[in-house]
């Protein structure tokens, strides 16, 4: 298989969809990879490099989704990339349709195969290439928190562990997945106070086990009432809400930001499935901060593409196994052989096959079965 790996042209996006070392093992597999130049160079990773694991590099970007059989990125196609789209086309990259209506349909009418790492799942329900992400973004959300509470910056003037006779700062979490949990670690590590919230009791159960021994970890129920008690303390609130495809609920209200103090901070890593937050709208990491109602607002959708060598590696330590399994069998054996890679299926030649992109936009939905398989 040929498979085409062009330069990531988002705002502020250094990522790379794979490594050099990634890119040698497809090699060693008999596939032959297109480069675009300076895909990797974002990352650190040369044009050499990857010369030398046995990738062709290309001079443009229409190289490099011209001669593919499968295109990897990182992040979904921006509008510029929307003419690179055809039928004969499996793009694998984040897509996060939910919040995203006009690739939706930029998707379905191109007739491309679109297949979402953040859908796809393992043998036990989990989602393992939304995973490293998710870790890093969680690390990353309470390290920004902190930076953003500092008076400079337009925040509280909190230092988040506080120090002997001075309260640290109080970080409240919604949602104890992946986000949550890394964001919860990295808040307790700097010494502040946290607040967890989850509608899941085992998860909440477990993480009191695990972490509450610290003193500082409280763990709550998520509903309004609880909501709504924590954010009037909250120096800073970090939400992780996730709705495996679908567009992320919306906990905070504009009407409940006038509960919180002036100064705080949100962070709100739900924002590119649409956030859980009203007053949340996507950033970039030029443009990263806005206020409403004396709340300092970060929605940057691709943090992780700050950290973009660690982010790269930690990606295809996760993907790679799938798209070889891709490359080598061809995608309709791989998706019957592996029921959880079927259903990161989100687009196929026309039409949805992922139920929460269908609902999410009134559109009709397909059996992936039905339409791959016949």
């Amino acid at each position: 298989m040929i498979i085409g790996i062009p330069k990531e042209i988002k705002n502020n996006e250094y990522r790379v969809a794979l490594p050099p070392g990634a890119v040698r093992e497809l090699v060693r597999h008999g596939h032959q990879v297109v480069v675009e130049t300076n895909a990797g160079s974002g990352s650190a990773f040369s044009d050499e490099e990857y010369v030398k694991a046995g990738a062709t590099i290309v001079h443009t970007a229409k190289e490099a989704w011209g001669r593919a059989e499968m295109v990897l990125k990182v992040k979904e196609p921006q509008p510029e990339e929307y003419g690179f789209l055809r039928s004969d086309l499996l793009l694998f990259t984040y897509l996060h349709l939910a919040a995203e209506e006009g690739l939706t349909h930029a998707l379905l009418q191109s007739g491309v195969t679109g297949l979402a790492y953040e859908t796809v799942e393992d043998a036990k329900g989990h989602l393992p290439l939304l995973q490293p992400m998710s870790e890093v973004a969680g690390r990353m959300a309470t390290q920004i928190a902190a930076h953003y509470l500092e008076k400079p910056e337009g925040g509280r003037g909190i230092l988040m562990g506080g120090i002997p006779g001075v309260k640290p700062a109080h970080v409240v979490v919604l949602g104890a997945g992946t986000v949550g949990t890394h964001a919860a670690q990295v808040a307790l590590g700097m010494g502040a106070r946290v607040t967890l919230l989850d509608v899941n009791m085992e998860r909440l159960r477990y993480l009191d086990e695990v972490m509450g021994s610290r003193g500082r970890l409280t763990t709550l129920a998520s509903n309004e009432t609880n909501i709504a008690d924590a954010i009037t303390t909250a120096d800073a609130v970090i939400g992780g809400v996730l709705v495996t495809g679908a567009r992320a609920p919306r906990l905070i209200t504009r009407d409940m930001l006038s509960l919180m103090l002036r100064g705080s901070v949100i962070v709100d890593v739900a924002v590119d499935q649409g956030g859980c937050v009203e007053t949340t709208h996507p950033t970039t990491h030029s443009d990263p901060i806005y206020f409403v109602d004396h709340v300092l607002h970060y929605g940057v959708a691709n943090m992780p593409g700050a950290v973009p060598r660690t982010s790269s590696f930690g990606l295809a330590n996760a993907t790679l196994r799938y798209i070889l399994r891709i490359a080598d069998v061809g995608l309709h054996d791989a998706l019957r052989g592996d029921i959880g890679l079927a259903k990161g299926l989100n687009i196929y030649k026309g039409a949805v096959t992922h139920p929460a992109v269908a609902e999410t936009f009134n559109l009709p939905f397909a059996q992936a079965e039905a339409v791959v398989w016949g």
